[in-house]
């Protein structure tokens, strides 16, 4: 027995063929067989191979009848072979004499079942020695040494790192390894793809890996046969599309007929990555023209995700190229371009893994285009005559403006640079001295790179209020707000049309001379001021006095009269003529530089590092004074400043990184008082969830507690097929006049219009009521095909008996508020399957929440559901929402519904998915009422029990009215909202004075 087979695979390689055998016989190493397998070559081959074969027996010839592909040549030799360990070597590369050496001596020494050895690389037909390297490089990257299941699960699973490198070429196999793999492997003819199907499969069965990456004897001719940059037809990467298919599929088999070795997340990495590698060569080896029918090629073979998926991957690859190199056009128009291909992929609503990776891909590379677009910004600020820069050193909202310009600070090394902003290390800069400089390094730089008529500063947090109203001032002297938005635009007067006006009538701008009596603690002076902050330093003060009035003797009589006097302005905020804020940078720049070369700063606290951008705003009264102390005959003007409390843009939820498991998007809204109902739903919904899915769970909220929030996470980290995140979207609220017509329901009722926008990757998600408990998977609810419909819902029983009632009042309020044209197509809104796609290009939030501001609604957002989606809707089965006997109105309301309904929605009770507490009794306001039972079986599981409990006694202090039909719907907010405080024991739920006051209310209006 030879201690090495060769196995060489050889099909019409007579080009290279001889250089190959004679790089067998010149091992200096003896103790080995070459096994070459003729796959039918049509060419001198055969011949060649029959020479060589006289002249070394070691190589032993084998020859195929027909044609049958690599992976079957590959087969062929593994039969054949009797050495020990064995390895395979394509026929047109070859070796250096000292590898089988090296291989036997380092496998003697550490035996092992794979041994994986490095590549030298050489270029053929043009290839690049850029390429050549960098393909060296990753080839021979140190791998990990493994055993058991990590050795296949190190090379494809996404969750251990995936590094990727299959080629079986590389590897010393263990013989009896070898043939048990191949012995499990398909006898169907595989290519292009098959090195990754072998190696997965080699690599399940095998026990121990080692890197053995010093020896680099194989050498690879990079852009021999099907490797290389060469141009392929459309019709021939269809061909390849097949291939990797077929590949694919035999893995899939693998993986299926051998279930203990739990390879699922590698068969999905071989095909994830390998699909990236096939698409790659769409980029690179297809025309431009001819793409879009290789594109229809890779659709027909593995559909529209996966396709999708790897045109918004290369459109998103050339957006970040044209965000972050300088000659961006090539970039921004081939970004374009697959933009244009990837729009023209219909992928439909599925939420299994490949619909989320696809999503993650596709919102990444839109996130990039709309900063391209920013980018694009920057051309229109250059033509700006007047330039207000704004400091920041993180991601804020800003003003459409282009004037008001954004300038980053605080760069360094690794730094993730804005696309949308200038950068103050461009040019000529002091961008290291930003610890201590501040926001001077803006004012540095554009200084001395930026040419404008009027140069201007303000702070992400603080800007100039432009307007000519006088508004309120804390005791700091700032105007203080929430967001930056199109509302306080207006309201600032931040638009370009009226800065320009205003800055077109003065010399300099600052904010006020607030007196120091008054305001900031009333500290008197700017002396006392920095003698009371505790982290600067007194004598820096001094210092600096002094080098101001040795630099500058005309100005010490300003600066006495500044530091005892008791005005000043602050932030380091003005707008000056170019004249002017050239003479000031001259000034002041000099005066720091002094400071800066004689202190030492090694000893001082964060803030005291800040002592130059600190005394800047000092220097800056002092300037300003002394030019109006000597007549300088500037026009002054003093603005407000307004300081924005939230200048952080809205908050982005991001796309889970799971790709593991089919995501289930779930979505609750709750406030802070309903946390314990929340917790209780959860908790009912993860319990009886399916653990091959991975649910992602977001609670839309304004005010829950943080310490709740975190109470929350660390209960629910007990499933780890589960997600929970919290966001607040008041800000997407604001600017709304949102009203609802009972006192104790509040905005969150709304907050199911905004799921589309605030979740954008997902195109389908789960909507649920707080007051529910799940006894099903609601995987199986988010599963159903919502048949390209608008949502899926249950119809509500309550509005569908009220429909029947004599009086006709409910019949004539669907027809002529709502305009339902079949009112009994009325469904309940607590549980909804969303198609969020489609109800992006159907309407906007604005619409939705200019819809919900009609009062003429008596259920708020459940009326504008219905009224505007009527048409567009599939009935969902009964069981995933029954609604509970509230106040007996099963016997008296429910049976007034149409037959069919009544009897489904009866038969539904008996094994009901979920379970909706809609209406007045709650179990814990009465824990006797219908379905209670079920409820409190999750509720003492959950760590907010005795809250509830707490909810329970004091409900019953009063008795709760009965016998009420009309429907109630669903209180948005908790029990101990104020609003019920004072409503509830005045007109109790469900009575008489209740109703009547309701009654007079709507009269009011004009509604009956």
């Amino acid at each position: 027995m030879p201690k090495i087979s060769i196995i060489v695979a050889a099909y019409n390689v007579e080009e290279y063929l001889q250089q190959c055998l004679n790089s067998l016989s010149n091992q200096t190493f003896s103790d080995f067989e070459a096994i070459i397998v003729n796959d039918a070559s049509t060419d001198a081959t055969a011949e060649i191979l029959r020479r060589s074969a006289e002249k070394d027996p070691r190589i032993i010839p084998v020859t195929h009848p027909h044609n049958q592909g690599l992976h079957l040549t590959r087969k062929t030799g593994v039969e054949h072979a009797s050495g020990e360990y064995a390895f395979f070597l394509d026929g047109d590369d070859d070796l250096a004499p000292e590898t089988c050496a090296q291989l036997a001596e380092e496998i003697n020494q550490h035996p092992v079942d794979i041994l994986h050895f490095g590549i030298s690389v050489i270029g053929e037909n043009g290839i690049l020695d850029d390429e050549c390297k960098a393909f060296e490089a990753f080839n021979n990257t140190q791998t990990k040494n493994c055993t058991g299941s990590d050795i296949v699960r190190n090379i494809y699973a996404e969750a251990n790192g995936q590094q990727v490198d299959w080629r079986v070429t590389q590897r010393l196999f263990k013989t009896s390894l070898l043939k048990k793999a191949f012995n499990n492997m398909t006898s169907k003819r595989l290519e292009r793809a098959e090195d990754g199907y072998e190696c997965l499969v080699i690599s399940a069965l095998a026990h121990t890996y080692r890197s053995y990456k010093e020896c680099r004897g194989y050498q690879y001719h990079y852009g021999r046969g099907v490797t290389g940059t060469n141009q392929v037809t459309a019709s021939k990467y269809a061909d390849f599309c097949q291939q990797f298919s077929q590949c694919f599929n035999a893995a899939q088999l693998f993986a299926n007929q051998n279930p203990s070795l739990d390879l699922q997340d590698c068969v999905n990495g071989y095909r994830w990555k390998a699909t990236e590698l096939l698409a790659n060569d769409l980029n690179v080896r297809i025309a431009d023209e001819d793409k879009a029918e290789a594109i229809q090629a890779m659709f027909e073979t593995f559909g529209p995700a996966i396709t999708a998926r790897e045109i918004w991957r290369f459109t998103r690859d050339n957006a970040w190229a044209a965000i972050t190199s300088k000659d961006n056009n090539d970039s921004l128009n081939r970004a374009n371009m697959w933009k244009r291909l990837a729009d023209a992929i219909d992928v439909p609503v599925t939420g299994n893994i490949e619909n989320n990776r696809y999503l993650t891909v596709r919102h990444r590379a839109e996130e990039l285009l709309a900063d391209l677009d920013t980018v694009r910004n920057r051309q229109k600020y250059a033509n700006q005559r007047i330039r207000i820069f704004v400091t920041t050193h993180k991601n804020v909202s800003t003003f459409n403006s282009a004037i008001m310009q954004p300038v980053q600070v605080g760069l360094h090394n690794g730094s993730y640079r804005f696309p949308w902003a200038f950068h103050d290390d461009e040019g000529e800069n002091i961008s290291n001295r930003n610890p201590r400089y501040c926001e001077l390094t803006t004012q540095y730089w554009a200084w001395k790179n930026i040419d404008a008529d009027y140069y201007g500063f303000c702070h992400y947090r603080r800007y100039f209020d432009f307007s000519e109203t006088v508004h309120e001032e804390n005791a700091f002297g700032e105007i203080m707000d929430d967001y930056i938005s199109v509302k306080t635009a207006k309201e600032y007067g931040l638009d370009d049309d009226n800065i320009a006006r205003v800055v077109r009538q003065y010399d300099v701008i600052t904010t006020p001379f607030g007196d120091l009596d008054e305001i900031i603690n009333k500290y008197g002076s700017p002396r006392a001021l920095w003698e009371a902050a505790p982290l600067l330093h007194d004598d820096d003060l001094k210092r600096c006095y002094q080098i101001l009035c040795n630099m500058y003797p005309d100005y010490k009589k300003d600066a006495q009269d500044f530091f005892n006097g008791n005005k000043a302005c602050f932030c380091n905020m003005f707008i000056m003529k170019k004249e002017i804020f050239f003479d000031y940078c001259e000034w002041m720049f000099p005066i720091l530089e002094e400071f800066d070369k004689n202190t030492d700063y090694s000893t001082y606290s964060k803030e005291a590092l800040r002592t130059p951008g600190h005394l800047s705003e000092r220097l800056l009264n002092i300037y300003l004074m002394h030019h109006k102390r000597i007549g300088s005959n500037w026009k002054f003007k003093e603005l407000q400043c307004v300081h924005f409390t939230n200048p952080e843009p809205a908050e982005q939820l991001k796309p889970l990184d799971v790709t593991d498991k089919p995501i289930i998007p779930v979505v609750f809204a709750a406030d802070d008082n309903y946390v314990p109902q929340l917790t209780t739903t959860v908790y009912s919904a993860m319990k009886n969830a399916d653990p091959r899915y991975f649910y992602d769970i977001t609670v839309l909220q304004r005010n829950i507690a943080w310490d709740k929030q975190e109470r929350l996470r660390g209960f629910f980290k007990q499933f780890p097929n589960m997600n929970l995140r919290f966001t607040n979207v008041d800000r997407e609220l604001a600017g709304y006049e949102l009203s609802t017509n009972n006192a104790h329901i509040s905005v969150e009722t709304y907050y199911r219009f905004l799921i589309q926008k605030v979740l954008p990757f997902y195109d389908k998600v789960l909507y649920l009521d707080s007051d529910i408990i799940i006894n099903g998977d609601i995987a199986k609810l988010y599963n159903i095909d919502l048949q390209d419909k608008l949502l899926g819902a249950v119809r509500d029983i309550d509005f569908l008996g009220n429909l029947n009632v004599k009086h006709g009042k409910r019949m004539n309020y669907a027809k002529t508020v709502l305009k339902m044209k079949n009112p009994y197509d009325y469904f309940q809104a607590g549980v909804l399957v969303l198609n969020t796609k489609a109800m992006r290009e159907h309407y906007t939030i604005k619409q939705w929440l200019t819809y919900a501001s009609n009062d003429a609604f008596i259920y708020n957002d459940q009326d504008v559901l219905n009224a505007h989606c009527e048409g567009n809707v599939l009935y969902l089965p009964w069981e995933w929402n029954v609604v509970h006997d509230c106040g007996g109105r099963v016997g008296n309301l429910f049976v007034q519904a149409p037959n069919d309904i009544y009897d489904a929605y009866m038969k539904s009770r008996n094994d009901p998915q979920i379970v909706h507490y809609a209406g007045f009794q709650k179990p814990w306001t009465d824990p006797d009422c219908d379905f209670a039972s079920m409820y409190w079986k999750y509720a003492r599981e959950t760590p907010f029990y005795e809250r509830l409990l707490k909810r329970v006694v004091k409900a019953n202090e009063s008795e709760i009215p009965a016998g009420v039909l009309r429907p109630k719907h669903e209180r948005a907010v908790g029990e101990d909202n104020p609003i019920r405080k004072i409503v509830d024991p005045l007109m109790p739920i469900g009575s008489r004075r209740r109703d009547a006051v309701k009654a007079i209310g709507r009269a009011v209006r004009g509604r009956h």
